[in-house]
């Protein structure tokens, strides 16, 4: 069995959620190329719905109506979002200035995530909020304020989630906010606010940003999401005599730390951008041998949801890999270092969880068992991933395997379209 062939991953996760943000706040109509219609991107789209923004599909666009986060009507009941930590997140700093008290609710797997990180800096700034326990997980009651202060924050964790909720937060309030790194994360949101006319000044690690501004509605295209192009990846330098074809996948330098992870692994992975100016290109990938690396420091927030299945690339390289400086993986939808140790374990993988990591051992030949994604969609397509390598005569049987719904609906289709027997 080998891999070959051409997809087309879908559309990015993160950008499909920021484009409905953006066009529900922003003044005049929003077309979105290329959205993602996944249970979490929709679970962002039903939150706008519930609070009254016109959001209609055209043809192979999305169309929001945007009049301003002040035309917000207060929704009939709790807003459930599902899984969606990008949703609960980042809404949570663009509903500040909504002053009418709004209910969040999600998953089990949501209602366990920690929101004192996001809600901490926000009260700061006037937003009043209801969680449970010292975490302050759901159900979350948020009301925000119509005096909204600017905020200096510098981040202690390294979180493209917090940052998003801040800046959000800091458009609509009066007066500059400054927002200082710990390390450099996906910078969508920062992108996006120049997108929609937005003023936003970056300097390495620090954000500048004086409110309140008022966005103008805009046309975009969402890219391919390489988070959802590294189960391919990885699968075409693992399985022998592989070779894909990755289109149209986007390539934002905040994004692409599983690429430079790769190329320290020794993969054959070639990247060929379609221009200078966009930030997209094709991915050409090969079997490859490979050898054990260290990851850690700035590559990780470049990479954050791209490690477990960088794990399971580590199984197949010769010598020792240490994943550290992860300890973000823990707040996912599950703890993905102890998830992903456990199963890939369960596996025959050699491999080990640190208090910030992991550290695992290769090449090690991979054998057939019952492994658990715990609804996690990174996990079940890590996993899916996994039983490619196992000896044709085992099987890999993943217990939630429905979770890659959440991100890439379509994932088991288009694997079944390049393995070739």
């Amino acid at each position: 069995m080998f891999l070959e062939g051409s997809i087309q991953v879908p559309p990015d996760k993160s950008i499909s959620h920021r484009s409905i943000m953006f066009g529900a706040m922003a003044h005049g109509v929003t077309r979105v190329h290329h959205f993602l219609k996944s249970e979490d991107c929709l679970a962002t789209l039903n939150l706008f719905k519930a609070l009254g923004v016109t959001i209609y599909e055209e043809g192979n666009q999305l169309v929001i109506v945007g009049k301003g986060v002040s035309s917000f009507q207060p929704p009939s009941e709790a807003i459930d979002v599902g899984n969606s930590g990008t949703t609960l997140r980042l809404v949570s700093g663009l509903l500040a200035t909504c002053c009418f008290p709004i209910t969040l609710t999600g998953d089990a797997s949501l209602s366990s995530r920690p929101m004192d990180r996001v809600l901490q800096p926000l009260r700061k700034m006037g937003v009043t909020s209801q969680g449970q326990g010292e975490k302050e997980t759901l159900p979350l009651i948020l009301q925000g304020t119509s005096c909204l202060k600017p905020i200096q924050y510098h981040l202690p964790v390294a979180s493209a989630q917090v940052k998003s909720a801040l800046l959000f937060a800091a458009l609509q309030a009066e007066g500059t906010s400054l927002i200082v790194e710990k390390e450099l994360t996906r910078n969508h949101t920062e992108e996006m606010i120049r997108l929609f006319g937005g003023d936003i000044q970056v300097t390495g690690k620090q954000i500048q940003l004086t409110g309140p501004q008022q966005l103008t509605g805009t046309t975009l295209f969402v890219p391919g999401d390489i988070s959802s192009a590294a189960f391919f990846i990885v699968a075409g330098l693992c399985v022998p005599n592989s070779h894909i074809w990755l289109t149209n996948v986007g390539l934002s330098e905040t994004r692409t730390g599983i690429l430079d992870i790769v190329q320290q692994m020794g993969g054959k992975v070639q990247v060929h951008p379609h221009s200078d100016t966009d930030y997209t290109g094709d991915i050409d990938v090969q079997a490859s041998e490979l050898v054990g690396t260290t990851i850690s420091g700035s590559l990780i927030p470049r990479a954050i949801d791209e490690l477990p299945v960088i794990a399971l690339l580590a199984t197949q390289a010769t010598g020792r890999t240490v994943i550290k400086d992860a300890e973000e993986l823990k707040v996912k939808e599950t703890n993905r270092i102890d998830a992903t140790v456990c199963e890939l374990k369960k596996l025959g993988a050699d491999i080990e969880s640190t208090e910030d990591g992991m550290i695992i051992n290769g090449p090690t030949p991979l054998h057939g068992g019952v492994v658990n994604s715990y609804q996690d969609h990174r996990m079940a397509m890590m996993l899916k991933i996994a039983s490619l390598l196992v000896s044709p005569k085992e099987t890999v049987q993943i217990k939630g395997e429905d979770a890659v719904k959440v991100s890439y609906p379509e994932f088991n289709q288009d694997l079944l379209k390049i393995i070739n027997q």
